[in-house]
């Protein structure tokens, strides 16, 4: 796990000029909004009793509000888990629902100790902010009501739906080139599309698609993972964080020795 995470997190020293340069420009942008990358260190968190984490809460199966409007999910399990080991009981967290714009920019201005929020670790991200080891390997997949869609070789020639502008437009077109691609803005669009059989499937992130077919059960996701993208907890950077990262990390990388996080993930239904 520690070596797959490294060969996401590493920057290549060819690009270290460059990399410096783009981040002067976004943390001078920052600064000019009054953010500021200090969110609580340990010691101050455990004075404190508890952690300030930000989730998704309309993100199932990742997070998002059950019936009754309490917070369920993996990334609500990961959170809970975290204020067991740190301070004995599950209930020491604080959760801060935010919205996609605003997961990196909560711990950058310190309102909050982590975000749990469906976050990728990439290069770009890591230059601003510290990423744990993985505790879930996203990706782009499939979905389809059609009961003759098997794998992706029934695909060809047929229309599947894409998110405009998205990544996962070329990696339809690697795994199925013959295949006619529709472009459409949201997954409501998408879900109209495959509704009225315009298209025979819908490509995006499993993670996203795994809840639409929770909620819609007469679709199902095809087998093939389209790509493959680590999902991390989202930490600050700076020396007076480095207790902070080194228990989180050491949490997650036992979660998934001991396989409690596989026996999240497989419960909450997703590939």
């Amino acid at each position: 796990m520690n070596n797959r995470c490294n060969r996401w997190l590493t920057i290549n020293p060819l690009h270290l000029v460059l990399s410096a340069t783009i981040f002067c420009i976004v943390w001078f942008s920052i600064l000019g909004t009054g953010y500021i990358a200090s969110a609580a260190p340990m010691p101050e968190i455990q004075r404190r009793g508890y952690l300030n984490i930000a989730v998704k809460d309309n993100l199932r199966p990742l997070g998002f509000r059950d019936d009754k409007g309490n917070l369920q999910g993996l990334e609500i399990d990961i959170a809970k888990r975290l204020a067991l080991e740190l301070f004995g009981k599950a209930d020491a967290v604080k959760f801060q629902p935010v919205a996609n714009r605003d997961r990196l920019s909560v711990v950058l201005n310190k309102k909050v100790d982590l975000a749990i929020a469906r976050v990728t670790a990439t290069e770009s991200r890591a230059r601003l902010v510290s990423f744990s080891v993985p505790y879930y390997f996203d990706g782009a997949v499939l979905v389809t009501k059609d009961t003759s869609i098997r794998q992706l070789s029934d695909l060809v020639n047929r229309k599947i739906a894409v998110i405009k502008n998205s990544s996962t437009i070329a990696q339809v077109r690697y795994y199925v080139p013959k295949a006619e691609l529709v472009g459409v803005k949201s997954y409501e669009e998408a879900r109209s599309l495959t509704e009225s059989d315009t298209v025979v499937a819908f490509a995006a992130d499993a993670s996203v698609l795994s809840g639409w077919v929770q909620q819609y059960p007469q679709y199902r996701l095809l087998p093939t993972k389209l790509s493959t993208e680590p999902l991390s907890v989202v930490m600050p950077k700076g020396l007076q964080y480095d207790q902070l990262r080194r228990q989180v990390n050491e949490a997650i990388a036992r979660y998934t020795a001991d396989g409690w996080l596989k026996e999240r993930v497989k419960y909450w239904g997703l590939p």
